[in-house]
């Protein structure tokens, strides 16, 4: 197995079992057999010809399909995006996108205001994230040694995002310009799902590169870091019980 796919896998080891969805400028009849191949059922799928990137939920897919998946994912040939578990989830993600009305498809300072100050409120509480850029914006991950509700971990999410929205105020900007998304949402189930890292974007064709601190990695730093990150980073238990127990007091404190 691919190195790079076992490492997605990994990451991914509490999504929804067996769904997925497949991103792609591919389209047609015959892509669509050779794409539901082994048993594949398919909810929904949706043409979109003017951004000529086409979409295909995918359900019912077999551990075996699902790592061919996830290899075309790595090879560049679509992006694969998944949903989060129901009930649980191991990992949890603040997905931090440009807001504006005009040029909504490029980076906005206030997005960058928004991602460093995540990070430095997940570090203060002991939480290490993983943040990569989506296109427009940065998915910002944190993963856990084992599942946590998802009811606690949106009880978490909400006021981190809060606080990262009044530091775009602070910092002089209008913080309606970018938008929070919190994963998981405990409103919303198999509903909407994220790309997983290690693609190539399937409208831009942009990587989706690992941002450090002095700003975005190269591919092969990307993976190295990544790999630390499944391997090396998981929060254990106790530590997250004293982030939401810090987050609870600073609730109290208004």
């Amino acid at each position: 197995m691919d190195p790079r796919v076992a490492l997605i896998r990994d990451f991914s080891r509490t999504f929804a079992v067996g769904t997925a969805k497949v991103e792609t400028k591919q389209c047609g009849f015959a892509f669509l057999e050779g794409l539901l191949r082994g048993g594949v059922g398919l909810e929904y799928g949706e043409l979109t010809p003017l951004r000529l990137v086409h979409r295909y939920k995918l359900v019912g897919v077999p551990e075996p399909r699902m790592l061919e998946l996830l290899a075309a994912h790595v090879e560049k040939e679509w992006n694969v995006c998944r949903y989060f578990g129901p009930a649980e989830n191991d990992v949890f993600c603040f997905n931090v996108d440009n807001n504006r009305k005009s040029a909504s498809a490029v980076a906005v300072p206030e997005v960058d205001v928004a991602v460093r100050a995540l990070e430095r409120y997940l570090r203060d509480v002991g939480c290490e994230p993983l943040v990569v850029a989506s296109g427009r914006g940065h998915h910002v991950w944190c993963r856990l040694s084992g599942p946590v509700e998802n009811a606690r971990l949106y009880h978490f999410l909400l006021p981190m995002a809060a606080r990262a929205l009044a530091s775009v105020r602070s910092a002089g900007y209008d913080h309606t310009h970018i938008k929070i998304n919190l994963y998981p949402d405990v409103r919303l189930k198999n509903v909407v799902s994220l790309r997983l890292f290690g693609s190539q974007h399937a409208k831009t064709g942009m990587f989706s590169h690992i941002l450090g601190p002095a700003g975005l990695l190269d591919e092969e730093a990307s993976w190295d870091h990544f790999a630390h990150f499944v391997e090396k980073r998981a929060i254990s238990a106790a530590t997250f019980d004293d982030a939401c127990r810090s987050v609870a007091r600073l609730l109290e404190q208004g």
